[in-house]
C-alpha cells in the first residue's frame, strides 16, 4: 500500500488543482474583459477609414494645388517668353528698320546722284 497516496495528500493535490483552475478562470476573465466589444470595433475602424479619407483627400487637394500652380507658373514663363518675342520684333521694327532703311535710301542716292 506504499504506492497508494494518502487522503491528505489527495486533499491537498486537489486543493492544487482548483488554485491552478481558479487562476487560469481569473486570467481568463482578465483577457475577456480586456477584449474589445464588435460594436466598438466596428466603430473604432469606421473613425480610423474617416480619417484616412479625409487624409487623402487632403493629400488630393495639396497635389491639384501644386499642379496648379505649376500650370500658372508654366503659363507665366510662357507669357513671358511671348513678351520678350513681341519686344524683340518691336526693337527690330522700331530701331533697325529705320536704320536699314536709311542706309537704303542714302545708297540709292549714292547711286542716283553717281549715275
Amino acid at each position: 500500500m506504499p504506492d497508494e497516496p494518502t487522503l491528505g495528500e489527495v486533499m491537498r493535490r486537489l486543493e492544487d488543482v482548483r488554485a491552478d483552475l481558479k487562476d487560469d478562470f481569473r486570467e481568463l476573465g482578465l483577457r475577456l474583459d480586456s477584449k474589445v466589444s464588435l460594436e466598438r470595433y466596428q466603430l473604432e475602424q469606421l473613425a480610423k477609414d474617416e480619417a484616412l479619407r479625409l487624409v487623402a483627400e487632403r493629400v488630393r487637394g495639396i497635389e491639384e494645388a501644386r499642379d496648379q500652380e505649376e500650370r500658372q507658373r508654366r503659363e507665366d514663363d510662357q507669357r513671358l517668353a511671348d513678351r520678350r518675342a513681341a519686344d524683340r520684333r518691336l526693337i527690330f521694327t522700331a530701331l533697325v528698320a529705320p536704320v536699314l532703311l536709311l542706309i537704303l535710301t542714302v545708297y540709292i542716292s549714292a547711286q542716283g546722284a553717281a549715275a
